[in-house]
Order: C-alpha cells, then structure tokens, then sequence
C-alpha cells in the first residue's frame, strides 16, 4: 500500500521504466519510443477513469459503512472505475509489448498495484475488476498505434562514401528517420539547415576547439570530465529528465491531481519521440562526420555513437523536453534549461561533437517543443 500510493496512479509507473533504462534493463528496441506509448497509454487510462468515475459517481466504501477505516488518504472523486488499476494495468499491457520477455511479471505488477487500494479500504473489488479491463482497453489502442509507427523497418541502404560523410557500418538508430511522428507533419519538418563543408573556416576553428578542449585525467579537469561521463550514462542518456519530472510530481503532491501528473508524463514522453524522430531525419539527411573522423589528434572521453554528428541527439531530445518541462512547471524553468544545456555542452567536452551539432540541436528541440506546447495549451487541461 505504502508503496504503490506513494504519489498519482502514474509516478510508480514511469519511475520502472526511468530506473530501469538507468539500470541498464530493457525497455524495448527504442527507448524514446517505450516512454512515448507508455506515457501516453497511462494518460489516456487516467483521463478515461476519471470520466467514467464523474458518471457514476460511486461513492468510496467508507462513506457507506463509517466502520471501514481507510489506510491512506480518502480521494476527493468517486470510487468506479479504479484509476490505479486502469493506470497500471495500461502501462502494463504497453510494456508487456515493449518487453515480451517479462510480460507475466509485469502483468503482476498491475494486478498488485491495483489490488492495493483494495487493501487500503478506499475501493470496492469491482472498482478494481473494472479498472483493470478499462486500462487494458486503453492499451490496446495504444498498441494498435505502435504497431503501425514503422518501427519495425529493417534499413537495407548503403552508408555513402566521400568528402564531409560520417563513416561506419551499421549506423545506429537510421530508420527512426522515417517514423511516423505524434504531432509532427514530417520527420523534417524542422529540419536543420546543412552543415557548412567540412573543410571551410568555421569548421576549422570548432575543430579545433573540440580538439583543445582539455580533458586530459587531471584534477582540473575532473568536473567536465564528471558530467560528460554521466550524461553518456544509461541515465543521461534519456531517464534523466523523467526522474526530475518524478521528484517535482512528490514535491508538489500531485497525488491529489492525477490528470495533471498523467498529462506531464504524457507530454514529456511524446514530445521526446518527435524531437528523436527529428534529431535522427536531419543525421541521416547530411551523413556529417564526428570531429574525430575528421581528425585523428581529436581524443574523445568515449568513443562516438556509430551515427552521423549533426545534429546532436542529446542537445535535440534535452532543449525539446526541458521547453516542455519549463511550460508545464514555470517556476523552475530556469533550472531544467541549465540542466539541458549541460548535457549538450557535454558532447562537446567528451570531444564527440562539434559546436555547431549542439546548436543546431537545440534549435531543432525547441522547435519541436513549440508545436507540442502550441498543442498542448488547447487540450483543455487546467493547472492545479
């Protein structure tokens, strides 16, 4: 009980699947892709109860027997459908998708999560019977859209060859390039404009800064070296910005507004798959090559993911979702942009990018970020 009622139906939800990326367990093919239905599957099973909830109007089993003493707060709505077993069971179904392998466990997760309000006295067994099958429902759809993203595209191009191309075999994460987007009318829609050739002036002087950039084992180093190291961590990659999210849904008791907290996850994760699907649709556009491809006295802190440089995915997916963040929670957008600017600026401390893949990045994920705010501002929703 304690544990499940800590916060809203979906914190527990998206804390599994942000700790377990960190944890380095599966979460499907893609990640961006897993935290977009799953995200979306918990908002749509919430706004779903709530309606159904605001049309029966059932009232909680202690307010028909005064004996029943309830072991967490009383919720102000009514009783039918469970929202916590719609929730769980949504995000449950999504992930046994994702992640066919752990279905079952998953599938005992949702059952517990929602068989725990039946434990704390504030809802009836078929308040939890008919949750579960709503949020199954709800997944279903969810599913339905996934299987149809174009995902499951097997690329079978070339990697081209000649002046100013990335190098490789196999890049990494190239049919993302012709995903179906949530919001976007395109991949490029936003698409960067091209790179300035790779052996003109400004790129020159990048490289050189890129290759200057001192990051050498040394004390003085340590700090850039630190946060370049965490940012290429399972956690830095992407969860970072849901456990944030996390905290800030504990610190201002969202509990209370489950629809909100839903709607912020939903938004966080939907506006990161476009701003992916973006990011990867101007990489594969350009082909441009890593600083180190460029010139070998370049020593990156790590070595470059096997995918074109321009633009970077960490300043496109971080800008895109800590606009998104800031629009949702003003009073701390200052301190979200800082953190987003950090992970694209590490790309360049860990000697990966140039400056220009970070600027560009950033533009794009703002760019993306609009549209889904632009979006979001008419759905109707109304701040706690």
């Amino acid at each position: 009980m304690r544990y499940w009622n800590a916060g809203p139906p979906s914190y527990r939800w998206m804390e599994l699947l942000a700790k377990r990326q960190s944890n380095g367990q599966p979460v499907g093919t893609y990640f961006a892709r897993a935290y977009a239905y799953v995200s979306i599957a918990v908002y749509d099973a919430t706004i779903a109860a709530a309606n159904s909830k605001q049309q029966y109007a059932r009232p909680r089993p202690s307010q028909a027997d005064p004996r029943i003493r309830t072991r967490v707060n009383l919720p102000a709505n009514s009783s039918y459908p469970s929202d916590y077993s719609a929730t769980a069971a949504a995000a449950a179904e999504v992930l046994a998708y994702l992640v066919p392998a752990e279905a079952t466990y998953f599938r005992q997760l949702a059952e517990e999560a929602g068989k725990s309000r039946l434990y704390a006295g504030v809802e009836y067994p078929s308040d939890y019977f008919a949750g579960l099958e709503l949020g199954r429902r709800v997944a279903a759809h969810v599913i339905a859209r996934a299987q149809a993203d174009g995902s499951g595209a097997v690329w079978t191009g070339t990697v081209p060859t000649g002046p100013c191309r990335c190098t490789g075999v196999n890049p990494g994460n190239i049919t993302a390039a012709q995903w179906r987007p949530l919001l976007l009318t395109s991949p490029s829609e936003f698409r960067p404009t091209p790179p300035p050739p790779c052996d003109s002036v400004p790129v020159r002087t990048e490289l050189a800064e890129v290759r200057d950039f001192p990051r050498s084992l040394t004390t003085a180093n340590l700090l850039t070296n630190a946060r370049a190291l965490y940012w290429q961590t399972p956690e830095g990659i992407f969860p970072w910005a849901y456990l944030q999210l996390n905290q800030w849904v504990l610190e201002d008791r969202l509990e209370d507004h489950p629809a909100f907290a839903a709607r912020a996850y939903a938004l966080l994760g939907a506006v990161g798959y476009d701003a992916f699907i973006a990011s990867q649709d101007g990489k594969f556009a350009y082909w441009y090559p890593r600083p180190a491809q460029l010139d070998p006295q370049v020593t990156p802190l790590f070595p470059a993911p096997n995918f074109p440089a321009y633009p970077s995915n960490h300043s496109t997916l971080s800008s895109a979702r800590a606009e998104m963040l800031a629009y949702l929670f003003p009073q701390r957008a200052e301190a979200i942009r800082a953190l987003a600017k950090e992970a694209g600026d590490s790309r360049i401390w860990a000697g990966i990018h140039f400056p220009m893949d970070n600027e560009a990045g950033v533009t794009l994920g703002r760019q993306v970020a609009s549209k889904f705010i632009a979006w979001a501002r008419e759905d109707g929703a109304v701040r706690p």
